[in-house]
């Protein structure tokens, strides 16, 4: 498949060239960097002024994303949560892609507003304030006050920004195609992790999910006076506008103005970790996003969250695998703990099982080790993910999601308490996991489930085997066989048969010298068959071609 084959770049040519040009304009920096003077190194420089050459490879990346704009920065957001795709330096350093978009005019968020809502702004808002308070890629954020009288944040959707997210998922989705047929890159499974981001990106696009959201979790803390979720007005939302309650307070990214202000910084880390421990191993609904610009501390030691967009789910499937998984390291299982991380994860069809029962087994003997305040929980998790990502095992989105969540919760909550100890405070959980895994109840919900699908099972398999009897005593029952990467073997095949035959066939022509004769003395051919020249000529050449191919597909001599 060549890329001029993509349909993509013929239906948007000028977004392919934005594209091409800043990512050859990255590869140039990174080829200074390695080997241009000194001097050079700063002629290059990303839209905030940074010298491209003079960044590591990450931040190149890093850099080439933002410039790419909102697509692209929200990919890189994605593969944030991805270690086990892209490795946990990359990952990490992708967790600091900003957006400082340029806000829309203030006529455009008037229309856009007014065009959602149905109403003229004078009428929904006593105050709206004109200026932004930040703009991202997706929205920008505006400060008003309703008739009502209640202060409020409104959240507005760029305009246009439907359409170029369109455009970039198209292209996306083209380059998909293309890496699908480049070996190196299919363990990866690129359409898949396309598709996924493209899910990903439209839920992000409707605010009226990320309000079911905040509703969601208002619900599930409604008895809990710690934790403050924004409440948000209803009629004041729409899939682009998005109006919630304005909560002031201390961002969690100021340590030094929490300290001043009298936050007891041991218990808000510790009351911290469990709320969102709370959330992902009883609620099973979690904040995906739990940065210290995602959480702010109000009077009382009450914990605030922001943003709402990006969110998890844990099903019963994934908190069983949980629980299989802490039970294996518990008992220092490692052949277990490999069985279930093939399980869980994609495994590539010619994994070194051995090999990763190994360092499987490394890994339980170390960590297993270690007292409760040595237990580096970052650490082993990151480990863990290096050494999936290294054997190319595909972790489901939702767990990499949850691996990276409790990472960065526990370096948020380390960053507001230095000494803080996650897997102190899991401990609870990690038996209430078990003991949910072991409990009548959930016992008896599974042998539920298992009789409906065998008496479902029962029901439709006579009927099945009936219909299967019938096809093969009517002679129409078929087995169709897909066969994969067959045809470049069946053509060298062919190729190779009809080189061997016209190669024969000219011999025989030379040999019996079938006329027409070449004759020509001074190169000293003389009765020598024309169509078994030739012949022999073409089938040498059909020859060379095919030897080279195998050649180059590197499958000529290789042994297993």
């Amino acid at each position: 498949m060549k890329i001029t084959s993509i349909p993509q770049i013929y239906r948007h040519v000028n977004r392919w060239r934005e594209i091409l040009s800043v990512l050859s304009k990255y590869e140039l920096a990174a080829w200074i960097g390695r080997l241009g003077p000194d001097f050079a190194k700063d002629l290059l420089k990303a839209p905030g002024g940074t010298a491209i050459a003079r960044r590591c490879w990450k931040e190149r990346i890093r850099l080439a994303l933002a410039e790419l704009g909102p697509t692209f920065i929200k990919l890189g957001q994605v593969l944030s949560t991805r270690p086990d795709l892209v490795g946990v330096e990359l990952a990490e350093e992708l967790q600091h892609l900003q957006t400082n978009v340029t806000a829309d005019k203030a006529e455009t968020v008037r229309s856009t507003i007014e065009h959602e809502l149905g109403r003229p702004l004078e009428e929904l808002f006593a105050e709206f304030d004109q200026q932004a308070l930040a703009s991202a890629s997706i929205g920008q954020v505006h400060r008003a006050r309703l008739v009502s009288g209640e202060d409020v944040v409104v959240k507005v959707q760029h305009a246009d920004i439907q359409r170029k997210v369109a455009v970039d998922l198209d292209i996306l989705a083209g380059l998909a195609q293309l890496a699908e047929r480049i070996p190196e890159f299919q363990n990866y499974r690129p359409g898949a992790i396309v598709a996924e981001f493209h899910r990903a990106l439209k839920r992000e696009l409707d605010f009226g999910r990320e309000e079911r959201n905040m509703q969601q979790f208002t619900r599930d803390f409604e008895r809990d006076p710690t934790v403050h979720i924004p409440r948000t007005f209803p009629a004041m939302c729409t899939s682009r506008v998005l109006t919630m309650e304005l909560i002031e307070g201390t961002k969690l990214s100021d340590r030094d103005k929490l300290a001043a202000n009298g936050f007891d910084l041991e218990e808000i880390a510790r009351r911290g970790a469990n709320l969102y421990l709370e959330m992902i191993f009883s609620n099973g609904f979690y904040h995906a996003d739990p940065h210290p610009g995602n959480v702010l501390l109000i009077d009382g030691n009450v914990i605030g969250l922001l943003d709402f967009g990006m969110v998890g789910r844990i099903d019963e499937q994934l908190h069983e695998d949980i629980s299989e998984m802490l039970v294996a390291v518990g008992n220092r299982d490692a052949e277990h703990l490999t069985a279930l991380i093939t399980r869980v994860g994609a495994a590539p069809p010619g994994l070194d099982r051995a090999a990763l029962s190994l360092d499987v087994t490394d890994f339980v003997a170390h960590y297993g080790s270690l007292t409760m305040d040595r237990f580096d929980l970052s650490g082993a998790l990151n480990e863990m993910t290096e050494m999936i990502r290294r054997y190319n095992i595909m972790l489901p989105a939702r767990l990499a999601m949850l691996i990276k969540v409790l990472v960065t919760l526990e370096g948020t909550s380390r960053m507001v308490s230095p000494k803080f100890s996650l897997v102190e405070v899991m401990a609870p959980y990690q038996k209430k996991v078990l003991w949910r895994r072991f409990s009548p109840g959930r016992r008896l919900r599974k042998i539920r489930r298992l009789y409906s699908e065998m008496e479902h099972l029962i029901s439709v398999l006579p009927r099945g085997v009936v219909d299967i009897l019938e096809q093969v005593q009517t002679g129409k029952f078929d087995v169709h066989l897909d066969h994969r990467g067959l045809e470049p073997s069946v053509n060298r095949l062919v190729l190779g048969m009809l080189a061997s035959a016209l190669f024969l066939g000219s011999a025989l022509m030379l040999s019996q010298k079938v006329a027409p004769l070449l004759n020509v003395p001074m190169l000293l051919i003389q009765d020598v068959s024309a169509l078994g020249a030739a012949g022999g000529v073409v089938s040498i050449a059909l020859g060379l071609r095919l030897w080279r191919a195998i050649n180059k597909s590197g499958h000529l001599d290789r042994r297993k």
